[in-house]
């Protein structure tokens, strides 16, 4: 965050309005009996580590158990017997060596009532407008235990992925911090499961198969298909034929103005295909190709994916333009803007936050565009799940030099983060509506003010993944939020997640509000707005300027960017494989990313830029 030398009004007092602290920022209540609670989980996803974040904010002590096998689940529980086992996304059944002995909480999303392993799939099929989560106790029978927490929340038309990232994980965070509480009180007894109870919602539904899922592009109308690629959402897709070869289709979009024979291709844009309908064409971004063909079983840009199976579409490339004034759900873009009041909103919403050489290339151009337009600040807004996650393991994993590629990659999101960190005729914003992991966080925090959704989980670590060094001027961006020794530890084992209250105290991010999407955006656009009006933009970007130029006398960015590119070097190129086994591992699923013994982290600072940094901190500490 700026410093306010010579500003009479600084950054806080513009964002705050009042002296209090933001409800994003509010010290969670402290447990008065800490628990020893075990996490079961298929995998640390997103749920999994908001809910880490809020058990021990509160004093918990948690520890996370990634299982694939019930003999995994037995043991990891026999071997730390800890008060409390909860399970936030299980797919295995839970032995009743656990169950009988422990109360084992488990995380099922539906409501009150609900069964079955394709819940949230049937929500989005039977077009439901109003859906729930629930927190029951394991029993022998699959999602039939007692109640210990209930919640609805209205359905939007958006996939199963997106519902499950934003308005279950909400719910589901908010439910086992109660149910936690519940229990470490000793006396709370949770319901049975009645289903003569009128208030019991839900019923036990089947597993939803390809052959239910499967699109007959002759009749379907375009509603029909959105739908069921939307209920199919990151897992599993809805398996189709495109030119002889069989994958799954994900991440789909209305397209309004095309038209075409049903089941044709009859457009490209920016790696995705439009594919017509009997009534219209839909836009699918993201192909999976069934195992056994020629191409690699997983989820790439949907024309690379059909590159690798020997086809290239002979249709057109059907550009739009960044600035076009396109309603929402007319067509698909990845990276728009549009401007308001002094503030241009640069949007960028690229799947699963990943951002591959084309994607960081465009997405450097629209921020160039931005950067001319008459205004005074530039809001970075990312997509509502992700901000960034960094580079595109998926693409890399698929090209024919995969160093080669890695190299392109990590140059090419570099480039971006150095324009914003060379912006001097704007004040730019980061604004997390969602998630940030590995270079996606140095990315966020270019920007002059980073601002976040309360439930915005951060993972900035890299060396997880084979221990690969990364870049984005993490060696000076990190240290210049936190310090070298915190930059240090959060880049390292045990790599474990952050949330907006510590993101906030140590000031890695400047602010956290907003407990939606939609509420965090419309404040974000009063807060941009109000800089931009502001008296004191000359003065903010004077002193910017003058910052810029502090530091760039003490290490010019070109060095930082050269030695953390020299260390990239090393992971993709030398003769230590790890960082390509882990990303392998990774792409394919077949287990957690290697970790290898971390290299020393701490940027080598010299005496003088450690002052200057201290100076720096203590002067934002002030502001």
């Amino acid at each position: 965050m700026l410093g306010a030398v010579d500003a009479p009004t600084n950054f806080r007092d513009v964002l705050r309005r009042s002296p209090g602290r933001l409800r994003g920022e509010l010290p969670p209540p402290i447990t008065e009996k800490p628990l020893r609670i075990l996490f079961v989980t298929s995998a640390h996803n997103s749920l999994s580590q908001r809910a880490y974040i809020a058990l021990t904010e509160m004093g918990h002590e948690v520890t996370v158990q990634v299982v694939d096998s019930p003999e995994l689940i037995e043991a990891s529980v026999l071997a730390r017997e800890p008060d409390l086992v909860v399970c936030p996304m299980l797919k295995q059944f839970i032995p009743e060596s656990v169950w009988r002995r422990y109360t084992c909480l488990v995380v099922h999303p539906g409501p009150h009532g609900d069964r079955g392993p394709s819940s949230l799939d049937w929500a989005i099929e039977l077009g439901m407008d109003e859906w729930g989560v629930t927190v029951l106790e394991a029993v022998e029978e699959a999602d039939a235990g007692d109640i210990w927490e209930t919640r609805k929340f209205k359905m939007r038309p958006v996939g199963k992925s997106t519902i499950y990232r934003q308005e279950v994980r909400t719910a589901a965070v908010e439910m086992l911090v109660f149910a936690v509480h519940n229990f470490a009180r000793g006396d709370f007894k949770p319901l049975p499961l009645d289903y003569d109870d009128p208030n019991v919602t839900g019923r036990l539904r089947p597993l939803i198969r390809q052959a239910d899922r499967a699109i007959d592009w002759r009749c379907d109308s375009t509603a029909a298909v959105v739908r069921k690629i939307r209920a199919a959402e990151g897992h599993p897709g809805v398996l189709d034929t495109i030119a002889g070869a069989e994958f799954f289709l994900f991440n789909v979009y209305l397209e309004r103005g095309l038209r075409g024979r049903p089941g044709e291709i009859i457009a490209t844009r920016n790696g995705a295909i439009c594919r017509a309908t009997v009534d219209g064409a839909v836009w699918i971004t993201h192909l999976k190709a069934k195992e056994g063909g020629r191409a690699p079983s997983f989820k790439l840009p949907a024309i690379r994916a059909l590159e690798l199976a020997g086809h290239t579409p002979d249709v057109p490339e059907i550009p739009v333009a960044l600035h076009a004034p396109i309603p929402p759900g007319h067509t698909y873009r990845e990276v728009s803007y549009e401007e308001k009041a002094g503030v241009g909103y640069l949007n960028f919403d690229f799947y699963n936050g990943a951002m591959s050489t084309e994607q960081c290339r465009r997405l450097r151009d629209a921020y160039l565009y931005a950067r001319i337009r008459p205004t005074k600040v530039i809001v970075l807004a990312g997509g509502a799940d992700f901000f960034s996650n960094g580079i595109h393991l998926n693409v890399i994993e698929a090209a024919a030099d995969q160093a080669e590629e890695s190299w392109y990659n990590l140059h090419a999101i570099d480039d971006v983060v150095r324009e914003i960190i060379e912006t001097d005729s704007h004040i730019t914003i980061s604004a997390l509506s969602g998630d940030a992991a590995a270079g996606g966080v140095p990315l966020a925090v270019s920007a002059d003010h980073a601002v976040a959704r309360e439930d915005v989980v951060l993972n900035p670590y890299y060396q997880h993944m084979g221990g690969l060094y990364g870049s984005e001027y993490w060696t000076y961006l990190l240290p210049r939020r936190v310090g070298a020794e915190l930059a240090a530890e959060l880049t390292s084992a045990p790599f474990e997640p952050i949330g907006t209250r510590r993101a906030v105290d140590i000031g890695l991010l400047d602010a956290a509000f907003g407990d939606t999407v939609a509420s965090f955006r419309a404040q974000v656009q009063g807060l941009a707005e109000r800089l931009a009006r502001h008296p004191d933009v000359r003065n903010w970007l004077e002193q910017k300027r003058r910052l810029r130029a502090l530091d760039e006398q003490f290490k010019p960015l070109a060095a930082y960017r050269t030695e953390e590119m020299a260390r990239s070097h090393e992971c993709f190129f030398g003769e230590d494989r790890s960082y390509h086994v882990a990303r392998s591992r990774f792409v394919y699923k077949t287990g957690a990313p290697c970790q290898v013994k971390a290299a020393p982290r701490e940027p080598e600072l010299t005496e003088a830029q450690r002052a200057v940094t201290k100076v720096r901190q203590a002067k934002q500490s002030a502001a």
